[in-house]
C-alpha cells in the first residue's frame, strides 16, 4: 500500500513536519493574522461612528419633540385663555363704505 499525500487530509497531515514550508506558513499565518486585525479595528471605528451619528440625530429628535411640547402647551394655554375671555361673536355692519363693529369693548379692560 502506498501512501498519497493528496488524499491524506486529515489531522496527522497537518502534524507532519513541512520542512522548508513551515516559516512560510507561519508567516502566511501571521499577515492574515495582521489583515484581520486591521480589518476588525476598521469596522470597529465605523461602528462607533455610527453609533455617535445615530445618537446625534436622536438628541437632535428630542431637541425637537421639546420645542413642539412647548409650543403645544403654550398653544393650550392661549386657548384657555380665549375660553376664559368669552367666545362672543361680533356683531358688524356696513355703514356706507366702511364696516363698522360693535361688542369690541369687553368688560374688565
Amino acid at each position: 500500500m502506498t501512501h498519497d499525500p493528496v488524499t491524506s487530509a486529515g489531522f496527522r497531515a497537518r502534524r507532519q513536519n513541512q520542512g522548508w514550508m513551515k516559516p512560510l506558513v507561519s508567516l502566511a499565518g501571521l499577515a492574515a493574522t495582521v489583515v484581520a486585525i486591521t480589518v476588525g479595528a476598521i469596522l470597529a471605528v465605523f461602528t462607533a461612528a455610527a453609533v455617535a451619528i445615530i445618537a446625534l440625530c436622536a438628541s437632535v429628535l428630542l431637541f425637537f419633540a421639546g420645542f413642539a411640547m412647548r409650543a403645544r402647551r403654550q398653544a393650550g394655554r392661549k386657548a384657555r385663555r380665549a375660553e376664559d375671555l368669552g367666545d362672543e361673536v361680533i356683531e358688524a355692519r356696513k355703514v356706507g363704505e366702511t364696516w363698522v363693529a360693535y361688542g369690541w369693548d369687553r368688560p374688565g379692560r
